[in-house]
């Protein structure tokens, strides 16, 4: 199952989540109720959902994260781009480059990544 798509609206819950765990079960339900006016029963079922995907765990009322946000951002991204660009980040770069010109600060930030990540 691919863990790293998710709908708007799951995305909304997984971000509620990953912003207040731990967070106890019952809290999760009142911060949902509040922010995305859901029922308890809706909570309930899109955190099975997502439980089920492998994103998070409910272990005896509290409610933490398998992946960090982080880590599900990247795998979103590496998703989309082996799905988009057949895995080409050079080509992806190429097609966000050509509407979206890159800063000095961009430039630089990516420089150092592509030195750390050569592990010279």
């Amino acid at each position: 199952m691919k863990d790293y798509i998710l709908g708007m609206v799951e995305r909304q819950f997984a971000d509620l989540i990953w912003e207040n765990e731990p967070v106890s079960s019952r809290e999760l339900v009142t911060l949902a109720g509040e922010l995305l006016s859901w029922k308890k029963s809706t909570t309930y079922t899109i955190l099975r959902r997502l439980a089920e995907r492998g994103l998070f765990r409910n272990e005896n009322g509290t409610v933490t994260s398998c992946i960090s946000r982080e880590e599900f951002l990247a795998r979103q991204s590496r998703h989309y781009v082996q799905d988009s660009f057949d895995g080409s980040l050079p080509r992806f770069l190429a097609a966000f480059t050509a509407q979206e010109k890159l800063s000095a600060d961009d430039v630089a930030a990516l420089q150092q990544m592509i030195d750390q990540s050569k592990g010279d």
